[in-house]
């Protein structure tokens, strides 16, 4: 959080602002906004598996989760998702559909999700994943976040056509998510 203004280097303090509070510089007037970050993951699809990583690294160390990570200055958000994945798994991966946006209240990261298959490379795991490893649909593990459950259905809704009722979902046609572990 900033501390002091980006205009006029005086120190920022608490007030209301645009409805809410916010930091208010005293001498410049300048209102400094904490915007979200913006994410991205991509749920991908290797020898009729999925593909995720297990973290290195905080929130969630050593959870398992789909090859994901924040989106730079400028970037293309379908570039970010095809990079974040070659880092994390090693494996060059086609974009083919967007799963949707997620968010939850007080965290300000906003995740974009992605259904992908991976076209090349070689599952690897990279520096922020401690393993890699493709799982049956239908047997995962424990996920990291909050969202990854939404995410697993709408990746499910869009594979049912193809797969019919038993692919990828169960015979409820929900996606059956088995708790091997706690993270």
């Amino acid at each position: 959080m900033a501390s002091f203004c980006r205009e006029c280097g005086g120190r920022l303090e608490e007030r209301e602002a645009f409805g809410q509070p916010r930091l208010v510089c005293p001498d410049c007037g300048y209102v400094h906004f904490e915007d979200p970050k913006v994410a991205v993951g991509v749920v991908v699809e290797m020898d009729g598996g999925i593909v995720l990583g297990k973290r290195n690294h905080d929130p969630m160390m050593y959870c398992w989760s789909f090859p994901s990570g924040f989106v730079d200055a400028g970037e293309v958000l379908e570039d970010a998702a095809r990079r974040e994945c070659m880092e994390e798994t090693g494996l060059d991966v086609r974009i083919d559909r967007l799963l949707g946006a997620y968010s939850t209240p007080g965290n300000r990261v906003v995740f974009i999700a992605y259904a992908g298959t991976a076209v090349g490379g070689e599952l690897v795991p990279g520096e922020e994943c401690i393993e890699v490893r493709v799982f049956d649909p239908t047997d995962l593990p424990d996920l990291a976040f909050p969202n990854d459950t939404a995410i697993l259905e709408a990746w499910a809704a869009g594979r049912e056509g193809a797969l019919g009722r038993e692919g990828a979902l169960g015979s409820e046609g929900s996606i059956v998510i088995l708790r091997e572990e706690a993270c």
